[in-house]
């Protein structure tokens, strides 16, 4: 029964080294920023689509050399436009292109629509239809922040759908003429006053914390990171080479230090960047994210760093921070607004690291005594994680793609 489990246990780690693998060359979470601005009579919105995404619903690269060059985007901007429009409708307000931008983010190049109507937004909750990228990619979500005169924001996580959803106000306690939590699309039929007066759909004041539960999940470069540090925490380093631990107790308390450390330092610079006391350029971010998997992971196979691993997991986790930022610091919230996204956003974010550290910690911890972790869980993993991680810093150094998958 033991040799059993410990084969099944072998499996779930080959599985997941190759899923490791598989997962490396696909992009990050998938997001788009929707900023409707209602005055009496006219509606305008800015919409900010990554070139990522937009590349693989379109294929924009047309001569096919892993760059998207302005003259590429250029030439793709009908089509660019045709796409959105056709995937997004504010009830009541027809949508027109009127502007468009290219700009960078934190997370890469972004389109920039500008769309406008000559309408007056219905009174309560406003309701938007989103599609985008349904069909390509369904993890893909829409961030819509909506701002009427004497009203507190409206925001909400659009998931791909025909459907109308109803965005009320963030806030724990909705503003005066506002309706609080997020409304479920309302049946054929029923007004807009009928789902702005309903109460709040289950968990609707919580999206965000959802938001960084998917972010944390989907952020490959931050989960092969923590994979990373995981590896030998089930074994000791002794002058005979690694040796398992006893007790999940002995590994269990360098893994909680490692886990607050890193819960700490991202969280400090994720509210500096989000909040832009901070501001630190793409171009040395990612490829500093990659630099760490690469450390981390080489520091399992030949000691590098003269301090306890807590401590490098802080500065690291420093970096990290920087890359979890562009969900909220694009949207320009009020403050209080901002500050109960933010709380949920990091929330949500300790929820899946915790979810993939005892995962990950358990199935090592069953592992421990197999003769062959060392070489194959310590020293392949690390290698495959410092091969991947090198091929993401030249990958963001050169802004050309190396991995095939």
């Amino acid at each position: 029964m033991r040799d059993a489990v410990r084969r099944a246990l072998r499996a779930l780690v080959a599985f997941a080294l190759l899923t490791v693998v598989g997962a490396a060359g696909a992009h990050k979470a998938s997001d788009s920023y929707l900023q409707v601005s209602a005055e009496p009579g006219q509606l305008d919105v800015r919409w900010d689509i990554a070139l990522r995404d937009l590349d693989v619903a379109l294929d924009l690269d047309s001569d096919a050399d892993g760059k998207l060059t302005w003259g590429e985007v250029r030439a793709a901007w009908p089509r660019i436009e045709d796409y959105a429009l056709h995937r997004l409708a504010i009830e009541g307000c027809p949508l027109a292109a009127v502007g468009r931008a290219l700009e960078r983010r934190n997370d890469g190049a972004y389109a920039v629509l500008t769309l406008r109507s000559s309408c007056t937004l219905a009174a309560g909750a406003p309701r938007i239809s989103y599609g985008l990228f349904a069909e390509v990619d369904p993890t893909h979500r829409g961030i819509a922040k909506v701002q009427r005169p004497g009203q507190g924001v409206a925001l909400s996580v659009l998931e791909p759908s025909a459907a109308m959803t109803a965005v009320a106000s963030l806030s724990a306690s909705a503003p005066s003429g506002g309706a609080s939590g997020v409304a479920a699309s309302r049946p054929a039929g029923a007004s807009s006053s009928d789902a702005a007066s309903r109460p709040p759909a289950s968990g609707a004041r919580w999206q965000f914390l959802l938001e960084g539960v998917r972010h944390i999940l989907t952020g490959y470069d931050h989960v092969l990171f923590l994979l990373c540090l995981l590896l030998p925490s089930v074994m000791r380093r002794s002058s005979a080479g690694w040796q398992p631990v006893d007790r999940m107790g002995q590994a269990a308390w360098p893994v909680v230090g490692i886990v607050s450390a890193f819960t700490v330092a991202h969280s400090i610079t994720l509210g500096l960047a989000a909040l832009k006391l901070i501001s630190l350029t793409p171009a040395f971010i990612e490829p500093a994210i990659a630099a760490t998997i690469v450390l981390a992971a080489l520091d399992n196979v030949l000691p590098i760093f003269p301090v306890r691993r807590v401590v490098v997991t802080f500065f690291f986790g420093l970096v990290h921070g920087f890359g979890f930022a562009g969900v909220l610091a694009e949207l320009n919230l009020p403050r209080a607004d901002f500050a109960w996204a933010l709380l949920q956003f990091n929330l949500g974010l300790e929820v899946g690291q915790l979810v993939i550290v005892a995962v990950a910690t358990s199935v090592l911890f069953g592992l421990r005594r197999w003769r062959g972790y060392p070489k194959v869980v310590i020293g392949a993993g690390s290698a495959i994680a410092i091969a991947i991680g090198v091929a993401w810093l030249i990958e963001r150094i050169g802004n050309v793609s190396i991995l095939p998958f």
